[in-house]
């Protein structure tokens, strides 16, 4: 009876608090971390040993349904049924954040697609309004970008590129070279911009600039501070060798006649 005991009190002990937000995780004992399998099951979402199959943790919250889950390394992201999406990495829910609009859409149309990940510890949010892009260390968003009126994107009809993140955005009208959009970790992918960067706090910052479209304009959607570089003054010509009075202009005298 100890060891079952011991058990039952260790798994007690990694049950969180519901409020605010329903959050109930537990861990099974010193399988609780290391490589993991992460899925959806009913109204939860479990992490497994891939070797033994045992259970490591289970994270569900009260009334709510996991509509898709990201593993990424030492953590896991996932999607409800009420728009929030959290992050846990197995002994604790690191953050909650709740997206705006989503959760009729979400429960019609299922989460295939929505959550994205992006290089440099980013994570994008693809709905039919916006792509929202976390910092996946503490949550923090980073920035929006809206579709274009008229048009919507399809988070199903995404594909990875490298770094980039090619998203579907099927329009009413328009050419069909509006109709898809390139992000990465910094926001929408445009020619000579210069983005914030997206280091934690107490890094250095980078590139103080704005995201810039092929106008130079700010790209709608992504707000960040106007730092105009400074412009450059224009070369001067080089002067002229002066003419020597006394020196005929070969350019003006004519050959003598034979």
């Amino acid at each position: 009876m100890a060891p079952a005991l011991a058990a039952l009190l260790l798994a007690a002990h990694h049950l969180r608090p519901a409020a605010p937000y329903g959050d109930h995780l537990t861990a099974y004992g010193r399988h609780a971390h290391g490589a993991t399998e992460v899925r959806a099951r009913g109204a939860a979402v479990e992490a497994y040993d891939p070797a033994s199959g045992e259970r490591r943790w289970r994270y569900a919250r009260e009334g709510r349904r996991p509509l898709g889950v990201l593993p990424a390394r030492g953590h896991t992201v996932a999607v409800w049924d009420d728009g929030l999406v959290t992050d846990t990495d197995g002994r604790s829910v690191r953050w909650h954040r709740a997206l705006p609009a989503a959760t009729g859409w979400l429960t019609a149309h299922g989460a295939a697609g929505v959550l994205r990940p992006l290089s440099h510890g980013m994570l994008a949010v693809v709905t039919p309004d916006r792509i929202t892009a976390y910092r996946t260390a503490d949550g923090d968003l980073r920035w929006i970008l809206p579709a274009r009126e008229g048009c919507a994107f399809r988070p199903d009809r995404a594909a990875q590129y490298g770094t980039n993140l090619l998203v579907a955005q099927p329009c009413a009208r328009g050419a069909w070279t509006g109709q898809l959009v390139a992000v990465d970790d910094l926001g929408p992918v445009a020619p000579h911009r210069a983005p914030l960067g997206n280091k934690v706090p107490g890094n250095d910052r980078e590139h103080p600039h704005p995201v810039r479209s092929d106008s130079g304009r700010p790209h709608p959607g992504v707000s960040h501070l106007d730092r105009p570089a400074p412009e450059r003054p224009a070369p001067e010509a080089p002067d002229r060798e002066q003419p020597d009075p006394g020196r005929p202009d070969p350019d003006k005298t004519l050959a003598p006649h034979r």
